[in-house]
C-alpha cells in the first residue's frame, strides 16, 4: 500500500466511524428516533422491539455518543487532510490505536451488559474501518 492510499482510506474510515453520530444523534429527538432506536435493535441481535429510547438516560446517552462519534470521525478526517503529509506513519499507527481501544472496550462492554452479538458487528466494522491501515506503507 502507498501513502496515498492510506491518506485515502483514512477518509473512508472517517466515514464509517462518524456516519454512525449523526444516527444516534437523532436518536434526541422524539420524531427522528427510529433510525438510532433500529440500530441498537439491530446491534443487540435479534432484531426483537425490545430496544426502546423510553428512558431519558438512554436519550442523553445516545446524544453522548453521537457527539463522541461524530468528533472522533472529523478528527481523523483532519488528520488525514493536515498531519497525514507530514507524519504518516504516526497518523496511521495513532488511527490504528484508536481503532483498536473502542474495539476492545466496546466488545468488553457489549459482552459485560449481555449483548455479545455486537462484539460480533464490532469485528465487521473494525475491519472496514482498518483496511489497509493495517500495514505500514511502502513508498
Amino acid at each position: 500500500m502507498s501513502q496515498k492510499f492510506h491518506k485515502a482510506w483514512l477518509k473512508v474510515t472517517a466515514l464509517i466511524v462518524g456516519s454512525f453520530g449523526p444516527v444516534f444523534f437523532l436518536g434526541t429527538l422524539a420524531n427522528t428516533r427510529e433510525p438510532a432506536r433500529l440500530t441498537l435493535d439491530l446491534l443487540s441481535w435479534p432484531i426483537d422491539g425490545a430496544t426502546t429510547y423510553a428512558s431519558p438516560d438512554t436519550v442523553f446517552l445516545s446524544a453522548l455518543t453521537g457527539g463522541f462519534l461524530t468528533g472522533w470521525g472529523v478528527l481523523i478526517w483532519c488528520l488525514s487532510e493536515w498531519v497525514h503529509d507530514a507524519a504518516p506513519e504516526g497518523v496511521r499507527r495513532a488511527v490504528l490505536a484508536s481503532l483498536l481501544a473502542w474495539f476492545v472496550v466496546d466488545s468488553a462492554g457489549s459482552l459485560a451488559s449481555g449483548n455479545a452479538s455486537n462484539a460480533g458487528f464490532n469485528i465487521l466494522v473494525l475491519l472496514l474501518a482498518v483496511g489497509p491501515l493495517w500495514r505500514a506503507a511502502k513508498d
